[in-house]
């Protein structure tokens, strides 16, 4: 998904007001920085279908279209002339965790409720399938900012043995590559949330599969995406050499007509396997060329290609700066930006910037000032259960040396010390 959306912003009201749920939708589709074609490739509907809906006006609407056009661009159900479909809120234990389980296992059936829905009653039975899998996958990478990895994995594995399931059952080629895709996008979400554990072993092998299931699909753009993710977790876990590697490989699958905004972003995993190897010109040199292609992506070009992203910006390559600077010990790139204005995106991954910003502060000889960070990013690796990022201030941590540390210092290896994640 992309930006925000405002949804009290006056032309979405009134357009809402008028009955016009069509332009609702497009508002909600551009302001989500998606095409047509995505939203019509999430919602088993083609293009041309999707520009048809949007222009509808004030006529009828199917009320299954209108809901799994709301569930996938989290509109509410009230501005599409929806009855409210919010599930009462459940007190959760945070000491049962199968009761977390079962609680969210409910939530996310909820959320896939209209999806289902919204599969076409036609011939193309595969097509349905694939779309509200992939309206699925859509439900629990929203449940990622608010829920802990691991109460997600189990569930996410059980869809995505779901896609297993219905794959075998396709009869035609092009069946098959339809499902590859869906499980290839699943897969790579599922590896997201192993590295947030901080089990790189699984995470691996989970983008390894998705890379493998993108080239059954025979799909270049999907295929080239899962590999440039993949070296982005290789150079954070510190194989840069590998992460330049795969970074090419995506490039050469693309070819030379690939989209500008590959370019952009594929320069930012660049500078982040040249920092991983300690090459501080090269990681320089591959931010300031990602900068000047963030900076040519204009708001009227179409927006990335693939739909498994977010819009790419100028700010994603300040966050990366602050990222490789943290890794080559340079407080001057980690401090030179807004830092505290790139902290965006959901709590965990604000606090693994805040980490990076902290090791600046470290690196510039403030150990006050980087703990008192530091330990505002670990309560969120406690509250969130994730590995990766209480293993990130444990390497914050390890990088101090000294026989008298400060109060804030002790204070944080008292709320480290007896965390197994």
């Amino acid at each position: 998904m992309g930006d925000v959306v405002d949804f009290q912003a006056g032309p979405i009201r009134d357009a809402s007001r008028a009955g016009d749920y069509g332009r609702v939708i497009e508002l909600a589709r551009k302001g989500r920085q998606m095409t047509q074609a995505a939203l019509g490739q999430a919602l088993g509907m083609s293009q041309s279908a999707v520009s048809r809906l949007e222009k509808r006006g004030q006529a009828s609407y199917s009320t299954d279209v209108l809901a799994a056009a709301a569930a996938h661009l989290q509109i509410p159900p009230a501005l599409v002339g929806l009855a409210d479909g919010s599930t009462a809120q459940v007190q959760v234990r945070d000491d049962d965790p199968m009761h977390r389980r079962t609680v969210l296992g409910g939530a996310v059936a909820a959320m896939a409720a209209p999806i289902l829905a919204a599969v076409p009653d036609t011939h193309d039975t595969i097509g349905g399938q694939a779309a509200a899998l992939r309206l699925t996958t859509s439900s629990y990478r929203r449940l990622d900012g608010t829920t802990p990895s691991r109460d997600l994995a189990d569930a996410v594995e059980g869809h995505i043995r779901l896609i297993q399931t219905i794959t075998r059952t396709a009869t035609g080629d092009a069946d098959r590559a339809r499902l590859a895709a869906v499980g290839s996008e699943a897969a790579s979400f599922a590896g997201w949330l192993a590295w947030d554990k901080g089990d790189h072993g699984s995470a691996r092998s989970w983008y390894g599969g998705a890379v493998k299931a993108a080239r059954t699909a025979q799909n270049p753009l999907l295929t080239a995406y899962q590999i440039g993710t993949l070296a982005q977790f290789e150079a954070h876990a510190g194989n840069g050499v590998e992460a330049l590697n795969l970074a090419r490989r995506a490039r050469r699958i693309l070819g030379e007509q690939r989209p500008a905004v590959a370019d952009a972003w594929l320069l930012t995993v660049d500078a982040l396997g040249h920092a991983a190897v300690g090459d501080r010109r090269g990681a320089d040199r591959a931010l300031a060329e990602s900068r000047t292609a963030a900076e040519a992506l204009t708001a009227e070009q179409e927006p990335p290609p693939w739909p498994w992203v977010f819009s790419f910006t100028p700010g994603k390559v300040a966050a990366c700066r602050v990222t490789c600077g943290a890794r080559l010990g340079l407080p001057e790139w980690v401090l030179a930006e807004d830092v505290e204005a790139l902290a965006t995106g959901h709590a965990k991954q604000r606090a693994l910037l805040v980490l990076d910003i902290a090791a600046g502060h470290l690196a510039g000889g403030r150990v006050e000032a980087a703990f008192a960070l530091a330990s505002r990013a670990l309560e969120a690796g406690l509250q969130y259960r994730s590995g990766r990022i209480v293993e990130h201030a444990r390497a914050l941590r390890r990088s101090l040396t000294t026989a008298s540390p400060p109060r804030v210092v002790r204070g944080f290896d008292e709320r480290l010390h007896g965390v197994y994640l």
